[in-house]
């Protein structure tokens, strides 16, 4: 009898010490529970496994279609090709499958191009087909030409005629990531190509024979990736070409996402407004950046959309949504671009496109508040949501939202304004991220010192955050992984006085 209740008392303790040690492992991790998601609720994400780069959706048969570069390998095998998505809405996506899968050929697997509908069936495969041209790393010697892929089937599946390149490297160490497009006064295509620090343009009449035709410089923001090239119309009715690129400025201070001039172009080279590139993005995750047409819309030069893989390749592998979740791959929400005119020139500004504004799960707003030197934490907890708000300052140097914030208030996003300092920026040294121990931990942008006021809204996701200052003059776009249960808004105004104003936060309903 006595030895039973010996062994009880033990197992008791044993069951209390295990308890024990489970709630002080919760509370030094939390979300190591299997019920912890990482998966976002309003940005699209890989099914499973890998994504990187995004491939130029095309609209078409009443939809978007989006490929991007997939690996269902990952993390064990190398290796990306083409998975398939469509969307009507660009805020609900449905998944396809893999459309041009890796090493069917000896030139080993399709990295980034782009997709066209060849509605004049120049290349002879129909006028319904989707002609891809992809970037492979030819055979034994892994130089990077461009081949061909067609699909007769709404683009569901791409086959190739030939296993030759449509365009051969000429000995170049980078030779990729091809940019097509229909131009419509030559009645031709031009294909844009990242070549090391330049981009080289290329004209065909059958997507099959290319023609070289000119090239653009670039001087100190490394090796190019990922070309764009697109007409938008300002509100003053001057239409401006647009080179974008992938780039990294960081040798210059500048951002490692996507720079863009304005400019002309002849339909053979393009002759830039200023030397220097604007960026699209200061955050440090915006990278493979890509732009294309609204599909319904006559009007295509009034505004264009752009999204992005939201990572960076000094990190791209420490996300714990791998371990929870099963994938590592996040795009940005899709924005709407458009041409404005600033003090310095023309410029592109953003915004998250408006179908979102038809998945808002609630909203919830604030009485206007007066700071002076200090924080006031907002009686509103929030997951994922976009909040809006007017802040103005007279000498405050520093101001701004915390968000994501823990009760102790020891972990915290802070998105703010050092208006004499001269720069905007999202600081995420405070809450866990991808490069804790590294140098990516605050963004900035140029912020002019003579203006006491903006405006920001706010994207904040399972992930992510994205911040619009000034209707978009200005985005920052950078992963963070919040613990899930914090969820505090916290307003601050430091060294001087502060109001906010018109703040409202709207929850988001899940698109997946």
């Amino acid at each position: 009898m006595m030895l039973g209740v010996i062994i009880l008392l033990v197992v008791a303790v044993i069951a209390v010490s295990v308890l024990m040690n489970e709630k002080k492992t919760e509370k030094q991790n939390p979300g190591k529970a299997q019920t912890i998601s990482y998966r976002p609720d309003f940005h699209f994400s890989s099914p499973d496994k890998w994504k990187n780069d995004p491939q130029q959706p095309i609209y078409y048969q009443g939809k978007y279609h989006y490929y991007y570069l997939y690996n269902k390998d990952y993390p064990d095998g190398n290796g990306t090709e083409w998975r398939h998505a469509t969307s009507k809405d660009l805020i609900h996506w449905e998944d396809h499958g893999v459309a041009i899968p890796k090493y069917t050929t000896e030139n080993g697997d399709p990295w980034t191009g782009s997709v066209v509908h060849d509605k004049n069936n120049t290349a002879g495969f129909g006028e319904g087909a989707l002609i891809a041209i992809v970037t492979q790393p030819t055979g034994e010697t892994g130089q990077q030409e461009q081949y061909l892929w067609y699909s007769t089937d709404g683009g569901n599946t791409f086959k190739q005629e030939s296993e030759e390149p449509v365009l051969t490297n000429p000995d170049a160490e980078d030779f990729r990531d091809p940019k097509v497009i229909w131009n419509e006064e030559k009645n031709d295509w031009i294909m844009l190509l990242a070549e090391g620090d330049k981009i080289g343009f290329y004209e065909s009449a059958d997507l099959k024979t290319w023609t070289f035709t000119g090239d653009f410089q670039t001087d100190g923001i490394g090796v190019l990736e990922c070309p764009d090239l697109f007409q938008l119309r300002a509100p003053d009715g001057t239409v401006k070409y647009v080179l974008g690129m992938s780039a990294n400025g960081e040798g210059k201070g500048e951002p490692k996402t996507y720079a863009y001039w304005t400019g002309s172009f002849d339909g053979a080279a393009f002759t830039p407004d200023e030397d220097n590139p604007k960026w699209l993005d200061y955050g440090f995750d915006w990278y493979g950046g890509i732009t294309f047409e609204d599909g319904p819309s006559e009007d295509k030069q009034a505004k264009r959309y752009a999204l992005a893989w939201m990572n960076n390749w000094s990190y791209a592998d420490q996300t714990p949504s791998m371990k929870y979740d099963g994938f590592n791959g996040t795009d940005s929400i899709v924005r709407e671009i458009t041409l404005q005119q600033g003090r310095d020139g023309y410029y592109l500004a953003s915004q998250p496109i408006a179908a979102l504004d038809q998945h808002f799960q609630s909203s919830d707003t604030v009485e206007n508040i007066s700071l002076q030197n200090e924080t006031q934490t907002l009686d509103i907890s929030a997951e994922t949501y976009q909040l809006d708000a007017d802040i103005s300052w007279v000498e405050s140097p520093n101001v701004g939202l915390r968000l994501r914030e823990s009760k102790d208030h020891s972990r915290h996003l802070d998105v703010g304004i050092a208006g004499a300092a001269g720069y905007s920026y999202v600081n995420r040294s405070h809450i866990p991220n991808p490069d804790q121990e590294g140098a990516y931990q605050e963004s900035k942008a140029p912020f002019d010192t003579e203006k006491k006021q903006a405006h920001v809204t706010i994207l904040v996701d399972k992930t992510s955050v994205e911040v619009f200052v000034d209707d978009g003059e200005v985005v920052h776009s950078n992963v963070v992984f919040p613990h899930p249960q914090d969820q505090t808004i916290s307003l601050y105004a430091e060294d001087g006085s502060a109001k906010f104003d018109n703040i409202s936060i709207k929850r988001i309903s899940k698109s997946q």
